[in-house]
């Protein structure tokens, strides 16, 4: 049990942080140019009370949240107090929520599963699936949402979105709710819809609103019980909205009868940047007004209206009291998310299913088209060559592509819950892998039967051609080295997104190493036995190096050639004079991989299957694991900035 009187408190807190963006060297080396965001700013605002912020651009708004939070990044001191405790990052992770300005929800899931999957991931698993779903209905209907249950995410208007996004923070019933500029972009209706929502959200729940604004309009007057005015990191005023009108009049600013108080005021507490004599004059009033509060308004910033709370609410546990999920509830509600995302039932849907299971079998289905007419007259050792390599490089590009797009969604979702507590970059990945591992692997079995088996690649295997039977295991080798190749370009992809934003940098930047790994560690290309020996040895850090050479020897050794019917030359052992190059497919080999029964480098071998296909899914889990221990050490905050803004 708790009692439904609370409240948030500031005292002389100040903060220092970056007051210019500073270039990208500076933001490495953590030179950016500092300042003081913050003075002394002292405030109080009570349970069920809705508490606007409201100042200029600049004026340090969102720094305000950000150190009520305590993600902001520089020193702060002074004390920020919740229910008579100090606020820690712990304490605002578990009782408080937090909703930035631009918040990106999953497109391909519905305002329902939007909300659900928000709610499992935030309450603990001890609350039964009956209350999560009688919670989640009830929080639509606070947020006006009822009608758009079953609407995907990019069918919403821009109101139904921020209400939203809002929605997914209130599940968890937070204490103290804060909003950054929750209302920018909308229109005049939807603005008082959503200020009145939030104002009723808190006295029906005795819970703290606090939003900023930048441009109020005089139509939410009514809704804000508090209010606090900021200019270049002081105070102006703070404290109740009723009283605002009669403390500005007893200093001398009475606000005009037709004029919008709120702007009004708001207007009086910013720098007039006009003209040189403007920004003079407009400071030093400002700086006035500031002193005059310190002296004046200590009864207006403790001021404390009625409280109208909804008497049923006054002793009901808010529901993050019953704690957070557990890993394995965790891992199962973000495995089912994803799952939920493959869905094709709406555009972004089919375009995630098409490029996680189609896209790779359509690419070898053109591989299939081009290759099979020319069966009957060239059936080359080189031709398949040139097979197998467009078959491992279309697997690795087309995975740095598809890797690319279909996880900056959930890349970008990660950031913004994490930030809010609810798991870690591991936890993350692991879901991710179990997610997305078996979806590739279907997709690359299904688009390596086509070119093997119709192909005719299993009819160069004696053991199997000869009894008439099918190359199962063949067609399993195959199958497997190649989602190796898709695996470990993805989780190198994946890496790279760890701090590029952009999709398309992501891929282009994959695709532009996983070219570099071909050309080294594609026998196709270059022959592994002409290469310099710097460049041979650092070939053994290239998985393109072994899936290679599996592929190639499950292929070309100790197999012959497959000339037309009609053809009936045959190559002996001076095959030169019959014109042909190769007796067969070890010939071959010979020219592009060492061998340690030819008397040469004996201590080089680079035919070995097995050891081969073993070092292919090395090289996919030491990227996995790589990544795992990527996404556990903290990150500069600008990077990690630049995915929430």
């Amino acid at each position: 049990m708790m009692s439904s009187e609370f409240g948030l408190e500031l005292l002389s807190v100040y903060h220092t942080g970056p007051v210019e963006p500073g270039s990208c060297l500076q933001k490495v080396m953590g030179n950016v140019p500092t300042g003081v965001i913050l003075k002394e700013v002292s405030l109080q605002v009570q349970s069920g009370e809705l508490m606007a912020i409201l100042g200029s651009k600049g004026s340090g708004k969102r720094a305000l949240l950000e150190v009520i939070s305590r993600r902001a990044q520089g020193p702060t001191r002074g004390q920020i107090l919740l229910r008579k405790l100090p606020m820690s990052l712990r304490l605002f992770q578990e009782s408080c929520g937090y909703v930035s300005h631009t918040t990106q929800l999953h497109e391909a899931l519905t305002a329902r599963q939007t909300l659900t999957y928000a709610a499992s991931l935030s309450l603990s698993s001890e609350i039964s699936c009956s209350m999560l779903s009688s919670r989640v209905a009830q929080v639509l209907a606070d947020l006006a949402l009822t009608q758009v249950t079953n609407h995907f995410v990019h069918q919403l208007t821009p109101s139904e979105y921020r209400r939203l996004v809002i929605a997914t923070q209130i599940i968890k019933d937070p204490l103290v709710l804060l909003l950054d500029e929750p209302a920018w972009g909308l229109d005049p209706l939807n603005t008082y819809l959503l200020i009145s929502i939030l104002s009723n959200h808190a006295k029906k729940y005795s819970r703290i609103v606090v939003v900023t604004m930048e441009k109020p309009r005089s139509d939410i007057f009514p809704f804000l019980d508090r209010v606090t005015y900021l200019c270049l990191g002081d105070v102006v005023y703070t404290g109740s909205t009723r009283l605002m009108l009669d403390y500005f009049r007893g200093i001398g600013f009475p606000c005009p009868e037709l004029e919008n108080p709120l702007m009004y005021y708001l207007c009086l507490s910013t720098v007039d940047r006009r003209s040189r004599d403007r920004f003079i004059d407009s400071n030093n009033q400002i700086a006035a007004l500031v002193e005059r509060f310190k002296v004046e308004g200590g009864p207006f910033r403790k001021y404390s209206g009625p409280v109208e709370a909804d008497s049923a609410a006054e002793h009901k546990v808010p529901l993050f009291s019953y704690g957070r999920p557990g890993v394995i509830s965790v891992i199962w509600t973000l495995f089912c998310r994803s799952y939920s995302l493959l869905l094709p039932s709406n555009r972004a849907g089919l375009q995630e299913f098409f490029l996680r299971m189609l896209l790779l079998p359509c690419y070898f289905f053109l591989l299939w088209n081009f290759y099979f007419p020319l069966q009957s007259q060239q059936r080359s050792f080189q031709s398949r060559g040139g097979l197998l390599f467009n078959c491992l490089a279309g697997t690795a590009l087309l995975s740095a592509a598809a890797t690319a797009k279909t996880f900056s969604g959930h890349r970008t979702r990660y950031y913004h819950e994490a930030r809010s507590g609810l798991y870690r970059g591991p936890l993350f990945l692991v879901a991710y892998f179990f997610f997305a591992a078996p979806i590739s692997y279907i997709s690359v079995m299904a688009a390596s039967s086509i070119v093997f088996f119709g192909l005719g690649l299993a009819e160069h295997n004696p053991e199997v051609a000869g009894m008439g039977g099918t190359d199962w295991m063949g067609w399993l080798v195959f199958g497997s080295v190649l989602w190796a190749v898709w695996g470990f370009v993805q989780q190198q992809t994946i890496a790279l997104m760890l701090v590029v934003r952009s999709s398309y940098n992501a891929a282009s930047t994959s695709v532009t190493i996983t070219i570099v790994y071909l050309l080294i560690g594609a026998a196709t290309i270059r022959s592994l036995t002409g290469i310099p020996d710097w460049l041979y040895y650092l070939s053994h850090i290239n998985v393109f190096r072994y899936s290679s050479a599996v592929l190639h020897e499950q292929l070309f050794l100790d197999r012959l050639i497959a000339l037309p019917a009609n053809d009936s030359v045959t190559c002996p052992d001076n095959n030169a004079e019959f014109g042909c190059r190769y007796r067969n497919g070890t010939y071959y080999l010979l020219e592009r991989y060492h061998f340690p029964q030819t008397g040469i480098d004996q201590d080089r071998q680079d035919i070995d299957l097995w050891n081969n296909m073993g070092f292919s899914f090395i090289f996919y889990a030491s990227m996995l694991i790589a990544n795992l221990v990527l996404y556990l050490i903290p990150l500069p905050a600008f990077i990690k900035t630049k995915f929430r803004e």
